[in-house]
């Protein structure tokens, strides 16, 4: 373990560009947890009366009305989005790539990278966005910025229904809003999603990290990925290892406690770390 640590500190030292994968193991470990004790925090009212355990069953729920649907998601972007984590891990990861050639590539919507400190414009939420909402039709391909009106509902947290002026609604159709998230194909890509995404493929091509899609080029990178499972990894994990096999000069790097592990045709390019994420990155910046 203390060798690899080394290794992958020298890498962060001494390479550049570096491409960030992230999923939700990253905010887990930065404290963004969905069940124990923040769960019975937030939302004991709601696991009385409907019997879930975590936040994310939760989403799930069919809830009686629109008001009580909304003071329980209210309530979860509210934490999961609004607040800050209570651990340091985005804070130590910037550290670590502060003044270098780095884009981040992530599943996670809770916005905790630009509230770090991150360039905006290095970054690709693939999933959406917690502080985003969308028409549920949807009628149309736009999102809108949710934070006042959650900020509203939160002021009744300890209800389990928000007032019924606050519930929002598509203002093209009157259809009911919803949250920027992938779930399926009513998820909305807006414009700043489409520019994020060129941005993230201009990345790789103008370093030469890939020439095309299916092509892999030469350029020198570190692909660290940190704490993507296994519910979308042809998000991000599949296409590290194949960009990684495909580049003689790149290295694949992996934090992820109790699934850091990779393909035996890079394994001599990389590194895998089975542990927090939170306590490798603290170690490595200090």
């Amino acid at each position: 373990m203390t060798e690899a640590i080394e290794q992958l500190k020298q890498l962060l030292e001494e390479t550049e560009p570096i491409v960030i994968g992230a999923g939700s193991g990253l905010s887990t470990s930065a404290g963004f947890t969905y069940s124990g004790e923040r769960f019975e925090k937030y939302f004991s009212d709601f696991a009385a009366k409907y019997g879930f355990q975590d936040m994310y069953s939760g989403g799930f729920t069919p809830f009686t009305s629109l008001e009580e649907r909304w003071a329980y998601w209210s309530r979860y972007i509210m934490i999961n989005r609004y607040m800050n984590p209570p651990k340091p891990v985005y804070t130590h990861l910037l550290s670590l790539v502060q003044g270098k050639d780095y884009f981040v590539l992530t599943t996670n919507v809770d916005h905790c990278f630009q509230k770090a400190g991150f360039n905006k414009e290095r970054l690709f939420y693939t999933q959406g966005d917690y502080g985003l909402f969308q028409c549920s039709e949807p009628c149309h391909q736009k999102t809108y910025d949710n934070e006042k009106q959650i900020r509203a509902m939160w002021e009744f947290r300890r209800e389990m229904k928000i007032p019924s002026a606050l519930v929002p609604y598509c203002p093209v159709c009157g259809k009911p809003m919803s949250m920027n998230l992938r779930a399926d194909d009513t998820f909305v890509t807006d414009e700043s999603w489409h520019r994020a995404s060129d941005r993230y493929t201009t990345f790789l091509q103008s370093r030469n990290i890939v020439q095309t899609t299916q092509q892999g080029g030469d350029g020198k990178v570190l692909f660290l990925e940190l704490g993507v499972g296994r519910n979308t990894p042809g998000i991000i994990k599949y296409p590290f290892w194949q960009m990684t096999a495909r580049n003689p000069n790149a290295r694949y790097a992996c934090i992820n406690f109790g699934e850091a592990f990779v393909p035996y045709e890079i394994q001599e390019r990389a590194i895998c770390i089975n542990d927090d994420i939170g306590k490798i990155l603290q170690e490595i910046v200090q």
